[in-house]
């Protein structure tokens, strides 16, 4: 009994000398405050295709495991190199086919590794910036989408050589239009239009009006202007 006392007192006597309790804790909290933050950030924000719920609740231990990891090694170069070869056996089974998961993951490593080495605070800023970083990335991406929503790529091959007839067609049923490209043909053009239309039923009434300019007249549309140059 007495030698599993003095066996628990050196071991526990050796962990407060190499790493004070209060530090261990405080670092152990931050680490999981900061995972579970990046873990409903990435649930809420993230545009992977497989369950984010179901991956981001590997965060946690990820960053908890990562923590002990290295204050467990910091303090010793042969624990580090005996790491180092463990390490190098391990092989991964299942792939990360998403670079999005790997980022996330790599950030959830980042966290154990800045608590483990005892920079709390660095992490927290780190996180914080990083993720403010994205957001705001998110919100303008956001944004340049819900401008270019309902945008149209419109071709219209006709015999007709009256540019004006045409666009002021397009400028009478759709709110905008801009040409982008005009070919002329023998006779006739081919003409290409970056447009907006807010819904089908302009469309239908644009159709009509572009078919009474000639009966060799062909229209398409095209919902990717992301394609126009």
């Amino acid at each position: 009994m007495d030698f599993l006392q003095q066996l628990q007192e050196r071991y526990i006597q050796e962990f407060s000398n190499n790493v004070p309790l209060p530090e261990f804790l405080i670092n152990l909290l931050v680490a999981a405050m900061l995972a579970s933050l990046l873990r409903l950030f990435y649930i809420h924000f993230g545009h992977a295709i497989s369950n984010r719920r179901r991956f981001g609740n590997n965060f946690l231990p990820l960053a908890l495991g990562t923590l002990l990891v290295i204050m467990i090694v910091k303090s010793s170069i042969a624990l580090s190199l005996g790491l180092v070869g463990a390490l190098s056996i391990v092989r991964f089974r299942a792939a990360i086919k998403d670079p999005e998961e790997l980022v996330y993951l790599f950030m959830t490593i980042g966290i154990g590794l800045a608590c483990g080495a005892n920079q709390p605070l660095l992490a927290i800023i780190a996180m914080v910036a990083i993720l403010s970083i994205i957001w705001i990335s998110k919100r303008l991406q956001n944004d340049t989408e819900r401008q270019h929503a309902n945008r149209l790529f419109i071709n219209i091959t006709t015999d007709s050589e009256d540019l004006e007839q045409i666009t002021n067609i397009l400028v009478q049923h759709l709110p905008y239009v801009e040409l982008k490209r005009m070919d002329t043909l023998s006779p006739g053009l081919d003409l290409s239009f970056v447009a907006r239309a807010d819904t089908t039923q302009q469309l239908n009434i644009l159709q009509g009006a572009v078919r009474q300019l000639s009966a060799n007249t062909r229209l398409s549309l095209l919902e990717q202007p992301e394609l126009i140059v």
